[in-house]
Formats: structure tokens, C-alpha cells, sequence
């Protein structure tokens, strides 16, 4: 009770009038019956840059869908093509149309008209004042003007809109453009959902996490990935290993060095007068390879409870005979380059591969854009989110043979379920922002990036064999047995229940593993209780998969899921007015349209208007005295 009284105090502050009580529940109260927001959910973004900054650029192809409901009849198609790649890269295009021509006053108009009539639609289901605030600030009075103007009888305002835009026109008309092409795209999509890794092969992570941090509402659910580079940047040994290895071998370097600051040529010089044969890069990558499984086999041997000795591979090597000994049978291995090797202590670095190490944790560390991105990662971020029904998650839920939930220990505890993420997500936490960092906190964020029965992993990787064995019969991982039983209805609705959810519409958001399309695999799972919404971002999965990525929109209609076809490029977009071409499939309709009430932040505001009731009493009662 007391706590309560001081609540309604401070709420007393805010609104110190009856007639300011009553205008905030009467808006509140409308507030609820307007239609929910467009969510949109990606995941499994690899840091492919440009097929992500098209996505989100075109909001997963709601602003295409929109222009096509206005203009079917009253424009062609290339017009409509021209006008949203206007409103996806405004600067960019109308630079090209420059080039060719002039823009004529004429045509300014029109694509100002167009654009505030698409404007005027999708700010339909918001209130005034949102879509107000929503406005670039130097904008907001005339976008205002523009959106809501009305027809009256002498044609007043139509002749005040004109002379608006010719002012726009004559002053800098391509600014203004870009500032509503930016309010479209806020509109079209209320919410953004990343469910896991921002981080992996492509080229522009970095990029990418710039985006995100200037976007107006988003969360992120860690994968494996953007963990990886969290446990780089907090100076893990092993992830700091594994980040450049992958950055060589998949030649994104321009991420670290470029992107990041972190120098290589320390480990280049040290790999080539090291290593034999090959090129610089090829020697790199040796020499990283050699100091992650090093690093790895120290930690392995830290953490028994791990339950990882099969993985400490080095000391099952036979220098003499150039073979790995794996189970039963001896393998040769590929490359027998191996100078830095101690063979009585195979995990120990040698000299100057301790000097590297501490060279590259030096950088990562001191990295101010890495920190800064990862100091994002963990504001924005989460094991899992539970949001308007739905759960969502990168990884598994572990579980054992027979589909129950599977007990993992960390640190002192052993968890599951629900409280294994919720653990997990403390001790990221704790472990980052940590001043004092020990090996044995530190390890936990490696294991959650490879560990076989880490949520965010959930298979037993096979570099080691993969890199030096070329028999590929040992190349195969073997998964949590999530990944059989996530296909049935039962196993989900059990996990559903574990985090409290029971409704019958809610549904499992997952990534992680890409959807074989091109074998007939669908996204949908478990008669629709359970959605994989990584269909192959990355370019170097997509001859596999046979798509280049699934999202998810989550609107007052129901839920879709949209696929999408590989993207070009931004350069095509641009010249050809080219569109990421996109099928969309209905998962749920609702019967009756979804409204705010009906959402998490509906029930917040519900409970606000209570207690502004509440509060609202308490003044009558005053008045009365």
C-alpha cells in the first residue's frame, strides 16, 4: 500500500488536474481500439549488408503492398517500382534520375503527392500524436499539414498545400523527400524482431549494427554468432580465435580491420615466417587455426563438466605418422605443417603464439566501436523474448532423448528450461560488464557459442576434422535431440508452457537452422505451433537452401511469413528499380482484426488506466471535502 500511495503521487505530478487525468485516460482508452502495430521478425542475417538493408528497407515488402493497394488501377507497374525505390533510397535514387535529367517542378510534385498519400494510409492506424512524434522534427508541422489535409468548400487548403509545396520544391525538395521516405518506413513497420546472428560470413556486421542502433524500436535474441563476437570483445581467448579464423576464411576482413580496428599483421608476419607453403592468408589461417584449437583444448580441460574431452583433438595427433586417432580408427591428416606444436603439452601456446593472443585480446578489448556495438548488443538483447504471444529464440531449448528438458550446468547450478536461458542471460551480463574477469566466467561465453548443449548452439562442431581430416565421414555433427522433437505439436506446446504461455495462438519463433526449401522443407513445424525463420540469408548457404531468407510479419491481420529470393544489389535496385522478389504465406488470419488491447502493451496501458482511475477518485474525494 505504501508503495502503492507513492506511485499515485508521482502520478499526481504528471497530471495535477482532473481535466489533465481524465484527457490522458479518454486517450489512452482510444489508444486500445486502434489496430496493433505491424511487428517484423528476421533472423539469421550472416552480414549480408545489402540484402538486409533492402529488407529493411522495404519492410519485408509491406511499403510494395501498400503503393500496389493505392496505385494498382491508377499507375503501371514501373511507376509503382520507381516511387518505392524512391522511398527506399531516396537520396540514392533521385541522384540517378538527376543524372539523366533535370527533376522538373512537375515532377517533384508528384512524387511528394504519391508519397503523402502512402503516407496517409499507413498512419491510418496510429493516433495523431504518435505518428506526429514519429515525424523528423524539422518536418513534423508541414508532413502534418500534407497527411491530414482535408477538401473544403472553397478549395482553401488544397490552394495552402500547393503553395507548401512549392515552397518545399524551390528550398530543397530532396530533403524533405528523404524525410518522408524515412516516416513511411517508420510507419510501415511498428516493431523490429532479430532473432540471432547479426555476426558470421558476410561482409558487413558492422554495418548492419549501425543501422540497428539508429532504428526506432527493435529487441535482438543472441545467436551464436553475435555471442562469439561478445566473447571476443570481452577478451576470451577462444572467441577471439574463432572470430579471426572465420574472418580469413571467408575473407571478410574488412569487418575487423576496417570496420573494427583490429590489425592483423602481427599474426600475418608471425604465420609466414612460421608456416610453410602457401599464401600469407592461407599461412594466417593456419596459424589462428592451430591457436583456437589450442585455446579451446584449455578451456576444455578447465570445464569437465563440459562433457567436451572428444574435442581435444591435438593430443590424439601422431607426428610421426601424420594421423588422428579418432574412436577406433587412425586418420591422416591433410596438413602436417604443424612447427608451434609441444607434443608433451599439445594445448600450451608457444611463445610467440602468446604473444599474438595477447596482441589480438589487446585490440578486441580496446576496440571502441566493438564495445560500442556490444554494449548495444546486451541493451537490446536476450536469451529469448516472450512478446504478444509469441516466443521467440535463436537457438533450442535442450532436451533429451525422450523430448524432456535437458539439465545443463552453469557455473555452480545445474538448469533447464526456461531457467537455463534465464541464467544464461544473467551471466552474460555479469561477465561482461565485469571489471575483474576470471578464465572460468569467461569460458561459459565460448561454451554457449559451440558447446553441444548450449541454447544457442545445440550440435557438436566438427572444425578440427573438417579442417584437417578430408574423409568426410568425420565431418558429421550430431544436434540436440531438439531438432527431432521440435517437429512435434506436443514438444512445442510443451516449451510453450514452460515460459507461461498457453494460449492456443501462440506460436515458437526460431532461427538458426536453415529451411532446405529447395528439398521441399517448410519453415512451419509442429502443425504451426513452431516457425524457422532462417531461410538462407547468407549467399554461401542459398545454393543449398534454394532461398535467400524468410521474415515474418506479425500485423493487426494475422501472421505471414514472406520468402524471399536472392538480392542482387543495391546498385540494381537503384538503375533497375529492382525489388527483392517476395512470396507471402498466411499462417493465421483473425477473424476479427487485432487491436492494441490485445497486445502486451495494451495490458500495460489497461493497468495505467486503472490506476489513473484510481487516482482520478482520489481528486473527486478531495473536491468533495
Amino acid at each position: 500500500m505504501e508503495n502503492k500511495e507513492k506511485y499515485l503521487r508521482l502520478l499526481s505530478e504528471k497530471y495535477p488536474t482532473m481535466r489533465s487525468l481524465s484527457r490522458e485516460i479518454i486517450n489512452l482508452s482510444a489508444i486500445l481500439n486502434l489496430p496493433k502495430g505491424t511487428e517484423h521478425f528476421m533472423s539469421d542475417i550472416h552480414g549480408e549488408y545489402e540484402a538486409f538493408c533492402h529488407i529493411l528497407n522495404n519492410c519485408a515488402g509491406v511499403i510494395r503492398e501498400k503503393a500496389d493497394m493505392i496505385y494498382s488501377e491508377k499507375l503501371s507497374d514501373s511507376e509503382i517500382e520507381e516511387i518505392c525505390t524512391i522511398i527506399y533510397y531516396p537520396r540514392e535514387k533521385l541522384g540517378l534520375i538527376k543524372k539523366d535529367h533535370v527533376i522538373s517542378s512537375d515532377r517533384y510534385r508528384l512524387i511528394i503527392n504519391r508519397m503523402i498519400e502512402i503516407a496517409a494510409v499507413l498512419s491510418s492506424k496510429y493516433t495523431r500524436s504518435k505518428v506526429r512524434k514519429a515525424m523528423p522534427v524539422d518536418y513534423a508541422y508541414i508532413i502534418d499539414e500534407l497527411i491530414h489535409a482535408q477538401k473544403d468548400e472553397d478549395d482553401n487548403q488544397i490552394r495552402y498545400h500547393e503553395r507548401i509545396l512549392n515552397s518545399i520544391i524551390g528550398i530543397d525538395a530532396d530533403d524533405f523527400i528523404e524525410a518522408l521516405a524515412g516516416l513511411i518506413k517508420r510507419l510501415a513497420v511498428d516493431h523490429l524482431h532479430i532473432v540471432g546472428d547479426i555476426f558470421d560470413r558476410g561482409h558487413g556486421a558492422d554495418k548492419i549494427l549501425d543501422m540497428l542502433m539508429k532504428h526506432h524500436s527493435l529487441d535482438i535474441q543472441w545467436g551464436n554468432h553475435d555471442i562469439l563476437w561478445i566473447g571476443a570483445a570481452a577478451g576470451n581467448e577462444a572467441c577471439i580465435a574463432n572470430v579471426v579464423r572465420g574472418c580469413i576464411k571467408y575473407n571478410t576482413l574488412e569487418t575487423l580491420e576496417s570496420g573494427y580496428g583490429i590489425s592483423l599483421r602481427d599474426l600475418t608476419v608471425f604465420a609466414g615466417n612460421t608456416y610453410s607453403n602457401g599464401s600469407a592468408m592461407e599461412k594466417a589461417l593456419r596459424a589462428i587455426t592451430v591457436i583456437q584449437f589450442k585455446a579451446e583444448g584449455q578451456i576444455i580441460l578447465r570445464n569437465p563438466e563440459y562433457d567436451m574431452k572428444d574435442r581435444l583433438m591435438l593430443g590424439k595427433i601422431d607426428p610421426v605418422s601424420g594421423t588422428v586417432r579418432i574412436g577406433e580408427n587412425d586418420y591422416p591428416l591433410n596438413n602436417t605443417d604443424l612447427p608451434t606444436m609441444i607434443w608433451d603439452s599439445p594445448y600450451k601456446y608457444s611463445d610467440e603464439e602468446q604473444k599474438i593472443i595477447n596482441c589480438l585480446k589487446t585490440a578486441f578489448i580496446n576496440s571502441v566501436r566493438l564495445q560500442r556495438h556490444t554494449r548495444f548488443l546486451l541493451e537490446k538483447g536476450s536469451m529469448y523474448l516472450c512478446t504478444n504471444g509469441n516466443l521467440l529464440y535463436h537457438g533450442c531449448i535442450p532436451l533429451d532423448d525422450e523430448g524432456n528438458f535437458f539439465g545443463v550446468r552453469v557455473l555452480n547450478g545445474v538448469y533447464k528450461g526456461k531457467a537455463l536461458l534465464d541464467i544464461s542471460d544473467r551471466t552474460v551480463r555479469h561477465i561482461y560488464y565485469s571489471k575483474e574477469k576470471n578464465n572460468g566466467e569467461l569460458d561459459f561465453l565460448w561454451y554457449l557459442w559451440c558447446g553441444r548443449r548450449s541454447p544457442l548452439c545445440g550440435r557438436n562442431i566438427k572444425t578440427f576434422e573438417r579442417y584437417f581430416i578430408s574423409d568426410k565421414s568425420t565431418w558429421h555433427e550430431d544436434s540436440d535431440p531438439y531438432y527431432s522433437h521440435y517437429e512435434t505439436e506436443k514438444c512445442c506446446s510443451m516449451i510453450l508452457r514452460e515460459f507461461d504461455l498457453y494460449s492456443p495462438y501462440s506460436h515458437i519463433i526460431n532461427g538458426h537452422t536453415p529451411v532446405l526449401a529447395s528439398r521441399g522443407e517448410q519453415p512451419l513445424k509442429a502443425n504451426g505451433k513452431l516457425l524457422v525463420i532462417d531461410g538462407g540469408f547468407c549467399k554461401d548457404y542459398q545454393p543449398k537452401t534454394g532461398i535467400a531468407g524468410y521474415t515474418l510479419i506479425y500485423n493487426s491481420h494475422g501472421l505471414r511469413i514472406k520468402a524471399h529470393q536472392p538480392f542482387e544489389s543495391i546498385e540494381k535496385a537503384l538503375e533497375e528499380n529492382v525489388d527483392i522478389i517476395s512470396s507471402s504465406q498466411l499462417i493465421e488470419t483473425e477473424k476479427n482484426r487485432i487491436m492494441v488491447k490485445d497486445t502486451d502493451n495494451g495490458k500495460r496501458i489497461m493497468e495505467e488506466i486503472d490506476d489513473l482511475y484510481e487516482l482520478l477518485e482520489q481528486y473527486k474525494l478531495k473536491n468533495d471535502i
